[in-house]
Formats: C-alpha cells, sequence, structure tokens
C-alpha cells in the first residue's frame, strides 16, 4: 500500500523467495500429487509445508528488517492461490468437498476484486495491508484441507480426520469472509479519503514496483 514503511526494495529476499517457490513449485507440486490418485499423503506435506512456509516468511520479514513492496503482494497472492488450487483440486478430485463450498470461498476474492481494486488501483494501492483475521482464516483453512484430504476415504480411521477438517474449514471459511468485509471496508475508507492518480503517476508506481 503506498505509504507503508518497507525495510528493503530489494526483490530476492528470503521471505520473498519463499513466497516464490510456494507460487512455482509448491502450488503446480500439490495439484499434480492431488489428482494422481494414491499420492494423498504426499500432497498433505506439500499442503502442510506450504502452510508453514507462510507463517514463516512473515516472521523473517520483520526480524530481518526484509519487509518489501513486492513482499507485501507476493504473501498474500501465494496464499490466495495455494487456497483457489486446493479447492480446484479438490472439486476435480469430486470426493473431498461440493463444488458450491469452493464458489463460497472464491466469491469472497472475486467480491473484493471487481468492488475494491480497479478503484484503489487508481489511488496507488498495491494490496491492502494483511489484517491478523485474513492471516488466521489462511492458517485454519491451510491446515483444514490436509485433514479433509486424508478423510477423503471410507476406512474407519478416516472418519475422524473428516470431522475435524470439515469442523476447521467451516470456521476458516467464517474467519475467510470476515476478513473480507474488514477488507471491504478499509478499501472504502481508503477511496472516499484519497482522490485518484494522475494516469502518469499510477504508471510510474506501477513501473517503480516491477
Amino acid at each position: 500500500m503506498a505509504g507503508e514503511p518497507y525495510d528493503t526494495t530489494r526483490i530476492f529476499t528470503l521471505p520473498n523467495i519463499l513466497s516464490f517457490i510456494r507460487l512455482f513449485v509448491g502450488i503446480p507440486l500439490f495439484l499434480w500429487l492431488l489428482l494422481g490418485k494414491g499420492n494423498e499423503v504426499w500432497a498433505v506435506v506439500v499442503l502442510a509445508v506450504g502452510g508453514a512456509t507462510d507463517w514463516l516468511d512473515g516472521q523473517l520479514a520483520r526480524r530481518w528488517k526484509q519487509r518489501s513492496r513486492l513482499g507485501q503482494v507476493l504473501d498474500p497472492l501465494a496464499d490466495r492461490l495455494y487456497t483457489l488450487a486446493t479447492l480446484v483440486g479438490f472439486v476435480l478430485r469430486g470426493d473431498i468437498i461440493p463444488w458450491w463450498f469452493a464458489v463460497l470461498l472464491v466469491g469472497r476474492d472475486v467480491l473484493l476484486g471487481i468492488t475494491l481494486w480497479p478503484a484503489l488501483r487508481r489511488r496507488g494501492y498495491f494490496s491492502l495491508p494483511v489484517h491478523f483475521l485474513g492471516k488466521a482464516a489462511t492458517f485454519v483453512l491451510l491446515y483444514a484441507f490436509p485433514l479433509l484430504l486424508l478423510g477423503s476415504g471410507d476406512e474407519a480411521w478416516q472418519f475422524g480426520f473428516r470431522i475435524i477438517g470439515w469442523a476447521l474449514v467451516i470456521w476458516g471459511a467464517v474467519l475467510y469472509w470476515g476478513a473480507g468485509l474488514l477488507y471491504l471496508r478499509q478499501g472504502i475508507s481508503a477511496i472516499r479519503r484519497i482522490p485518484p492518480l494522475s494516469r502518469t503517476a499510477v504508471t510510474d508506481s506501477s513501473e517503480t514496483v516491477a
């Protein structure tokens, strides 16, 4: 977001590299494992590692003073794409979650993108600050998804995973939408307070980030 303090303008910091790995290695690997039957345990491992690095990159950015504008964009982007990839994979599998539940979660980001993004972009915002509630929602979902995956069979031991997984994923969905409403309020407040930048200023901002 414009006006935020950043510790560095470097691109290849360790937190950013972790986000790149989650985006370009973790997501494709997870989908390949998920859609190839018989690899569920390894798919769970990839999901768990993705959740752990999501927490780790934020911690490293703060402790090592490596917060950057690129990192502020990459971190929530990786979170959302991880969530989206997991939902798409689950729906394609057809035995984990119903399609309408995936639409419910994806609908939040579609709503925010349609209502806020164009107006915020014209005001020099690259993203809204990540709220604790949003990180909590992502954390719950990223650890609910592996449990749902482990509980996707008919064995007796899988029933417990399925129950706990659904309890967490429903709670995560509530938090996810709650965070979405907070972001909506933040975005509307910013739109009301800050006038749009000139077209030249918006272009220059884009070139700076790139």
